[in-house]
């Protein structure tokens, strides 16, 4: 027969195992680092980011540079500072679009370039150089397609054209739509 503080004794440690379980499962999160964490916070970044892409034949297709990169898990977009994207072709020298900022959206398929963007490509031996300077240019990398609702300037030395809204394909043939209060200065 067990006596009364024998009892008493199991009790309490079982009491106490009960509460140290119930103390691990509501609150023992926090200790292993699964706990809250506030809504878009970032899970990983890069200084210095690179990305490149290649063609069916191994050849560069694209590239993108970062002064910075965050990568947010509970959208899983990609934030960029200073973001540098450059498209390649064979023939053609490189497009190389510059921004501000910019946010690839999770499935790598947009590309918001916000701010100041700039888009240029070198002299040919048959075309003349090419900038572009506008703001906040969505882009689709996998279709080399990019529009804005914001004024475009571009300009080929000796010609400037302006105009409100702008659609531009970077594959051969280029295709470079200005959608509206389109001018130019151009010299015969």
């Amino acid at each position: 027969m067990m006596s009364p503080a024998r009892k008493y004794s199991y009790v309490f440690l079982g009491a106490v195992a009960l509460l140290s379980a119930w103390m691990v499962k509501e609150g023992g999160q926090d200790i292993v680092g699964h706990g809250f964490s506030p809504a878009h916070s970032p899970d990983y970044f890069s200084i210095g980011y690179t990305k490149l892409e290649m063609d069916a034949a191994g050849r560069q297709k694209n590239k993108l540079l970062a002064d910075k990169m965050t990568h947010y898990s509970d959208d899983g977009t990609t934030h960029t500072l200073r973001p540098v994207l450059f498209f390649y072709s064979q023939k053609m020298p490189p497009w190389v679009i510059q921004s501000e900022t910019g946010v690839l959206s999770a499935d790598g398929k947009e590309l918001s370039l916000n701010g100041k963007v700039v888009i240029e490509r070198a002299k040919t031996s048959t075309a003349r150089p090419l900038k572009i300077n506008t703001a906040n240019l969505k882009v689709k990398p996998e279709t080399r397609y990019a529009e804005t609702r914001e004024r475009a300037e571009l300009i080929s030395p000796p010609n400037v054209t302006t105009g409100t809204g702008m659609k531009l394909v970077f594959m051969s043939p280029i295709q470079l739509e200005l959608l509206a209060n389109v001018q130019g200065n151009y010299e015969k």
